[in-house]
Protein backbone atom coordinates (compact mmCIF):
# COMPACT_ATOMS: atom_id res chain seq x y z
CA UNK A 1 0.00 0.00 0.00
CA UNK A 2 1.39 3.43 -1.27
CA UNK A 3 1.75 5.96 2.10
CA UNK A 4 0.46 9.50 1.66
CA UNK A 5 4.23 10.47 2.45
CA UNK A 6 5.31 8.26 -0.84
CA UNK A 7 2.82 10.34 -2.87
CA UNK A 8 4.25 13.71 -1.21
CA UNK A 9 8.10 13.00 -1.77
CA UNK A 10 6.83 12.14 -5.35
CA UNK A 11 5.28 14.93 -5.94
CA UNK A 12 7.95 17.48 -4.87
CA UNK A 13 10.61 15.88 -7.17
CA UNK A 14 8.52 15.40 -10.20
CA UNK A 15 8.80 19.34 -11.25
CA UNK A 16 12.79 19.24 -10.37
CA UNK A 17 13.33 15.90 -12.63
CA UNK A 18 11.36 17.48 -15.23
CA UNK A 19 12.92 20.92 -14.97
CA UNK A 20 16.48 20.64 -16.57
CA UNK A 21 15.09 19.56 -19.94
CA UNK A 22 12.18 21.47 -19.89
CA UNK A 23 14.19 24.92 -19.11
CA UNK A 24 16.56 24.26 -21.69
CA UNK A 25 16.31 25.63 -25.46
CA UNK A 26 15.12 23.94 -28.13
CA UNK A 27 18.71 25.03 -29.33
CA UNK A 28 20.54 23.67 -27.23
CA UNK A 29 18.61 19.95 -27.17
CA UNK A 30 18.19 19.47 -30.88
CA UNK A 31 21.42 18.26 -32.54
CA UNK A 32 23.20 20.30 -34.88
CA UNK A 33 23.14 19.01 -38.44
CA UNK A 34 26.35 18.71 -40.18
CA UNK A 35 26.52 21.41 -42.40
CA UNK A 36 28.91 21.60 -45.87
CA UNK A 37 31.09 24.69 -45.38
CA UNK A 38 33.28 23.29 -48.61
CA UNK A 39 34.27 21.48 -51.93
CA UNK A 40 37.34 21.49 -53.27
CA UNK A 41 39.91 18.75 -55.17
CA UNK A 42 42.97 18.27 -56.34
CA UNK A 43 45.62 16.16 -57.78
CA UNK A 44 48.04 14.27 -55.65
CA UNK A 45 50.12 10.92 -56.42
CA UNK A 46 48.19 8.49 -58.58
CA UNK A 47 44.54 9.54 -57.35
CA UNK A 48 42.24 13.05 -58.04
CA UNK A 49 40.81 13.95 -54.62
CA UNK A 50 37.91 15.40 -53.57
CA UNK A 51 37.09 16.74 -50.34
CA UNK A 52 33.63 17.63 -48.50
CA UNK A 53 34.39 20.03 -45.59
CA UNK A 54 31.76 20.12 -42.73
CA UNK A 55 30.85 21.73 -39.77
CA UNK A 56 29.43 20.22 -36.94
CA UNK A 57 30.77 17.03 -37.41
CA UNK A 58 30.09 14.75 -40.18
CA UNK A 59 27.06 13.03 -42.18
CA UNK A 60 26.33 9.55 -40.34
CA UNK A 61 25.37 8.40 -43.30
CA UNK A 62 27.16 8.47 -46.58
CA UNK A 63 26.08 6.74 -50.27
CA UNK A 64 28.39 6.87 -53.11
CA UNK A 65 27.54 4.77 -56.65
CA UNK A 66 28.21 5.18 -60.04
CA UNK A 67 25.05 5.59 -62.29
CA UNK A 68 24.06 6.13 -65.66
CA UNK A 69 22.41 9.55 -65.44
CA UNK A 70 22.14 12.56 -62.45
CA UNK A 71 19.00 13.12 -60.98
CA UNK A 72 17.83 16.13 -59.28
CA UNK A 73 16.37 15.36 -55.43
CA UNK A 74 12.80 16.49 -55.41
CA UNK A 75 12.00 17.55 -58.97
CA UNK A 76 13.22 14.27 -60.11
CA UNK A 77 15.15 16.28 -63.49
CA UNK A 78 17.94 15.20 -64.86
CA UNK A 79 20.94 16.81 -64.01
CA UNK A 80 23.71 17.53 -67.09
CA UNK A 81 27.51 17.10 -66.34
CA UNK A 82 29.79 16.25 -68.69
CA UNK A 83 32.02 13.02 -68.61
CA UNK A 84 32.46 9.36 -69.78
CA UNK A 85 31.04 8.30 -65.99
CA UNK A 86 28.74 9.86 -63.28
CA UNK A 87 29.13 9.16 -59.44
CA UNK A 88 26.65 9.77 -57.24
CA UNK A 89 27.46 11.01 -54.09
CA UNK A 90 24.30 11.31 -51.02
CA UNK A 91 24.78 12.43 -47.41
CA UNK A 92 22.03 12.12 -44.71
CA UNK A 93 20.96 13.87 -42.05
CA UNK A 94 23.11 16.89 -43.94
CA UNK A 95 22.87 20.33 -45.37
CA UNK A 96 24.42 22.70 -47.50
CA UNK A 97 22.56 26.04 -46.92
CA UNK A 98 21.48 28.40 -43.82
CA UNK A 99 18.69 29.57 -42.15
CA UNK A 100 17.84 31.62 -45.24
CA UNK A 101 18.41 29.16 -48.00
CA UNK A 102 22.15 30.53 -48.71
CA UNK A 103 24.29 28.10 -50.01
CA UNK A 104 27.32 27.70 -47.05
CA UNK A 105 29.76 25.96 -50.06
CA UNK A 106 29.71 28.68 -52.74
CA UNK A 107 29.41 27.61 -55.93
CA UNK A 108 26.82 24.36 -57.00
CA UNK A 109 28.52 23.37 -60.16
CA UNK A 110 32.06 23.87 -60.17
CA UNK A 111 35.49 22.56 -62.80
CA UNK A 112 38.05 21.45 -62.07
CA UNK A 113 40.91 20.76 -65.02
CA UNK A 114 42.44 17.51 -63.18
CA UNK A 115 42.62 14.35 -65.46
CA UNK A 116 40.16 12.52 -63.51
CA UNK A 117 37.19 14.89 -62.04
CA UNK A 118 35.99 17.24 -64.60
CA UNK A 119 32.89 18.72 -62.81
CA UNK A 120 31.50 18.52 -59.20
CA UNK A 121 27.30 19.36 -59.12
CA UNK A 122 24.67 20.17 -56.56
CA UNK A 123 21.87 17.40 -57.01
CA UNK A 124 20.07 18.08 -53.58
CA UNK A 125 19.53 19.93 -50.83
CA UNK A 126 16.28 18.21 -49.66
CA UNK A 127 14.86 16.96 -46.34
CA UNK A 128 18.31 16.52 -45.02
CA UNK A 129 19.86 15.03 -47.80
CA UNK A 130 22.53 16.64 -49.47
CA UNK A 131 23.68 15.30 -52.99
CA UNK A 132 26.12 15.51 -55.03
CA UNK A 133 27.17 14.58 -58.76
CA UNK A 134 30.93 13.60 -60.13
CA UNK A 135 31.35 14.02 -63.89
CA UNK A 136 34.86 11.66 -64.04
CA UNK A 137 36.82 11.22 -67.63
CA UNK A 138 37.15 7.50 -67.23
CA UNK A 139 35.18 5.27 -65.12
CA UNK A 140 37.82 3.96 -62.22
CA UNK A 141 38.16 2.88 -58.72
CA UNK A 142 37.83 4.91 -56.40
CA UNK A 143 37.62 5.13 -51.87
CA UNK A 144 35.66 7.10 -49.79
CA UNK A 145 36.94 8.17 -46.01
CA UNK A 146 36.55 10.13 -43.77
CA UNK A 147 38.92 12.57 -41.93
CA UNK A 148 38.60 14.75 -38.67
CA UNK A 149 39.66 18.29 -37.33
CA UNK A 150 38.19 19.72 -39.43
CA UNK A 151 35.55 17.10 -40.52
CA UNK A 152 35.91 15.97 -43.94
CA UNK A 153 34.52 13.14 -46.48
CA UNK A 154 37.59 11.99 -49.12
CA UNK A 155 36.85 10.47 -52.05
CA UNK A 156 40.11 9.29 -53.84
CA UNK A 157 39.90 8.51 -57.49
CA UNK A 158 42.24 6.21 -58.79
CA UNK A 159 44.23 8.08 -61.99
CA UNK A 160 45.80 5.32 -63.58
CA UNK A 161 46.22 6.20 -66.98
CA UNK A 162 47.88 8.70 -69.22
CA UNK A 163 46.44 11.86 -70.94
CA UNK A 164 47.91 14.35 -73.15
CA UNK A 165 47.10 18.08 -73.30
CA UNK A 166 44.44 19.61 -75.34
CA UNK A 167 42.92 23.11 -75.92
CA UNK A 168 39.54 24.74 -74.94
CA UNK A 169 38.15 27.66 -76.26
CA UNK A 170 36.35 30.31 -74.21
CA UNK A 171 34.71 33.91 -74.35
CA UNK A 172 37.32 36.03 -73.20
CA UNK A 173 35.06 39.03 -71.77
CA UNK A 174 38.17 41.67 -71.32
CA UNK A 175 38.41 40.93 -75.07
CA UNK A 176 35.51 40.42 -76.03
CA UNK A 177 34.91 38.60 -78.80
CA UNK A 178 37.74 37.25 -79.06
CA UNK A 179 38.91 33.20 -77.90
CA UNK A 180 41.09 32.28 -75.74
CA UNK A 181 42.18 28.47 -75.49
CA UNK A 182 43.26 26.95 -71.81
CA UNK A 183 44.72 23.05 -71.60
CA UNK A 184 43.15 19.71 -70.57
CA UNK A 185 44.47 16.47 -69.56
CA UNK A 186 42.55 14.19 -71.64
CA UNK A 187 42.89 10.26 -72.79
CA UNK A 188 43.82 9.41 -76.12
CA UNK A 189 43.15 8.67 -78.54
CA UNK A 190 40.29 10.16 -77.97
CA UNK A 191 41.18 13.63 -77.41
CA UNK A 192 38.59 15.38 -79.80
CA UNK A 193 35.28 13.63 -77.53
CA UNK A 194 37.87 14.88 -73.97
CA UNK A 195 38.32 18.20 -75.65
CA UNK A 196 34.21 18.52 -76.47
CA UNK A 197 33.77 17.44 -72.39
CA UNK A 198 36.12 19.46 -71.31
CA UNK A 199 34.62 22.85 -73.54
CA UNK A 200 31.08 21.42 -71.92
CA UNK A 201 32.08 21.62 -68.22
CA UNK A 202 33.18 25.63 -68.32
CA UNK A 203 35.97 27.26 -67.02
CA UNK A 204 37.35 26.66 -64.06
CA UNK A 205 36.58 29.48 -60.83
CA UNK A 206 40.02 30.69 -61.71
CA UNK A 207 39.73 31.08 -65.18
CA UNK A 208 35.81 32.63 -64.63
CA UNK A 209 37.82 35.33 -62.17
CA UNK A 210 39.66 36.30 -64.81
CA UNK A 211 36.67 36.85 -67.01
CA UNK A 212 36.36 33.91 -69.35
CA UNK A 213 33.08 32.34 -69.68
CA UNK A 214 31.37 29.49 -72.17
CA UNK A 215 28.30 30.54 -73.93
CA UNK A 216 26.31 27.34 -74.36
CA UNK A 217 22.93 28.98 -75.97
CA UNK A 218 20.76 26.57 -74.17
CA UNK A 219 22.92 23.45 -75.16
CA UNK A 220 22.91 21.05 -72.21
CA UNK A 221 25.73 18.79 -73.94
CA UNK A 222 26.27 16.39 -76.83
CA UNK A 223 25.06 13.14 -77.72
CA UNK A 224 27.18 12.19 -80.54
CA UNK A 225 30.62 13.37 -82.03
CA UNK A 226 32.04 12.06 -85.16
CA UNK A 227 34.93 12.54 -87.50
CA UNK A 228 34.98 11.11 -91.15
CA UNK A 229 36.79 12.82 -94.14
CA UNK A 230 37.83 16.16 -91.95
CA UNK A 231 34.12 16.74 -91.40
CA UNK A 232 33.40 16.74 -87.89
CA UNK A 233 29.80 16.34 -86.92
CA UNK A 234 28.78 16.98 -83.18
CA UNK A 235 24.56 16.41 -82.03
CA UNK A 236 23.91 18.65 -79.69
CA UNK A 237 21.58 18.46 -76.59
CA UNK A 238 18.81 20.61 -75.45
CA UNK A 239 16.99 23.73 -76.67
CA UNK A 240 19.73 25.10 -78.77
CA UNK A 241 19.10 28.81 -80.10
CA UNK A 242 20.62 31.70 -80.53
CA UNK A 243 18.59 34.27 -78.94
CA UNK A 244 19.54 36.88 -81.83
CA UNK A 245 23.39 36.90 -80.41
CA UNK A 246 26.08 36.64 -83.57
CA UNK A 247 28.32 34.42 -80.63
CA UNK A 248 26.99 30.89 -79.84
CA UNK A 249 27.74 28.05 -78.87
CA UNK A 250 29.14 27.23 -82.67
CA UNK A 251 32.35 29.52 -82.02
CA UNK A 252 33.56 27.60 -79.31
CA UNK A 253 32.90 24.04 -81.26
CA UNK A 254 34.59 25.44 -84.06
CA UNK A 255 37.77 26.52 -82.60
CA UNK A 256 37.82 23.70 -80.14
CA UNK A 257 37.42 20.88 -83.13
CA UNK A 258 39.66 22.78 -85.47
CA UNK A 259 42.75 22.64 -83.60
CA UNK A 260 43.13 18.91 -84.82
CA UNK A 261 44.65 17.62 -87.73
CA UNK A 262 41.95 15.19 -88.68
CA UNK A 263 38.76 18.48 -88.47
CA UNK A 264 39.05 20.70 -91.37
CA UNK A 265 34.87 21.17 -91.19
CA UNK A 266 32.42 21.50 -88.43
CA UNK A 267 28.89 20.42 -88.85
CA UNK A 268 26.70 21.52 -85.73
CA UNK A 269 23.44 19.67 -85.30
CA UNK A 270 20.37 20.45 -82.89
CA UNK A 271 18.64 17.96 -80.46
CA UNK A 272 16.37 17.18 -83.69
CA UNK A 273 19.36 16.11 -85.97
CA UNK A 274 18.99 19.03 -88.00
CA UNK A 275 21.77 21.38 -89.74
CA UNK A 276 21.46 24.00 -92.12
CA UNK A 277 24.10 22.42 -94.62
CA UNK A 278 25.17 18.46 -93.46
CA UNK A 279 25.85 17.60 -97.09
CA UNK A 280 29.87 19.11 -98.22
CA UNK A 281 32.76 20.13 -96.85
CA UNK A 282 31.40 23.16 -95.06
CA UNK A 283 30.97 24.34 -91.64
CA UNK A 284 27.09 23.76 -90.63
CA UNK A 285 25.21 25.10 -88.00
CA UNK A 286 21.22 24.50 -87.18
CA UNK A 287 18.66 27.42 -88.35
CA UNK A 288 17.87 27.74 -84.68
CA UNK A 289 21.66 29.40 -84.11
CA UNK A 290 21.77 31.78 -87.07
CA UNK A 291 20.96 35.17 -85.24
Amino acid sequence: MISIRSLLVGALLAPALLAPAALLPASATAKAVPQLVAVRADRHPGVDRLVFEFRNGLPPTRIAEYVPKLIADGSGHTVPVPGAAKLALRFFDARGHDDTGGSTYGASRRTYALPGVIQVVNTGDWEATLSFGVGLAKKVPYRMYTLTKPSRIVVDFTVGYRTVPVKAYFLDLPREPKLKAVSRPVIPPSTAHGALQRLFAGPTAAERASGLRFVNSGATGYSKLTVTNKVARVYLTGKVKSGGATFTVANHLNATLKQFPTVKWVKIYDAAGKTQRPGGNSDSIPESLEP
